[in-house]
């Protein structure tokens, strides 16, 4: 199972929120290229990005931060938050990042993303899909479709998508444990690499979602409020 330590970005910094809420943040640092290097000397072999204000503003907002991390950090990473584009995908991609993922355009028009995989390949691009009470969310998750998280992740395997990254908002930055659920059954029904996110609290998280057969998982708080041992979660579960 493959972990993804969080850097989540705002102004610059990295932060923490809860349940997506813009008003509840905690400011873990000043420097997250710091907390970048600090994860990789953890043994950890991929990074999760989000820029936040990217996520509400529709375009990426922290691109100097994301420069910097991308210098300190040797291994792959993957990033989301406000890439609605092509250009803004290349953009990204030119600056280092392996890997990009698409949230809110992914709703609002499905054949963007198919676009995307062929012009990019499929190793690049990630779905993001962030759900409440099984429904799709979008826009920084201020608004809720009618669409199911399932039927969206069935249609992104049509076009060609492999990666997921499947958020359950409810429990994202509160410590209460992930959807294992929901993510196994994402998982079986799609046979794609879906990669849970939202509530990681412990050691004993990641052994359900890996006894599961769930192929990823992204840690945040949790290791910001040292709950989970990152060098000791690599050398278990990856």
């Amino acid at each position: 199972m493959q972990l993804y330590p969080a850097i989540d970005m705002k102004n610059g910094q990295c932060v923490r929120l809860r349940q997506g809420k813009f008003k509840e943040i905690t400011v873990y640092s000043d420097s997250p290229e710091k907390v970048a290097a600090y994860w990789e000397s953890q043994g950890a072999t991929f990074l999760h990005l989000v820029d936040l204000d990217g996520a509400l503003a529709g375009y990426s907002v922290n691109e100097d931060a994301i420069r910097r991390i991308v210098a300190a950090f040797s291994k792959p990473i993957e990033i989301g938050g406000g890439i609605r584009t092509e250009e803004a995908i290349e953009r990204m991609l030119n600056l280092g990042v392996s890997r990009v993922i698409i949230g809110t355009k992914a709703v609002q028009n499905p054949l963007f993303l198919r676009d995307a995989v062929t012009h990019f390949g499929a190793d690049r691009i990630v779905a993001g899909v962030d759900a409440k009470n099984g429904l799709v969310a979008i826009e920084g998750w201020e608004k809720v479709s009618e669409i199911s998280a399932s039927d969206l992740c069935g249609q992104m395997k049509e076009y060609g998508v492999r990666h997921v990254v499947y958020t359950d908002i409810s429990r994202d930055g509160m410590l209460t444990g992930p959807n294992v659920e929901a993510t196994k059954a994402l998982t079986e029904a799609t046979g794609m690499d879906i990669i849970a996110s939202g509530g990681m609290s412990s050691m004993d998280d990641l052994r359900r979602l890996h006894e599961a057969g769930v192929k990823g998982a992204i840690i945040g708080k949790a290791l910001y409020e040292n709950r989970i041992n990152l060098k000791k979660a690599v050398e278990t579960f990856e």
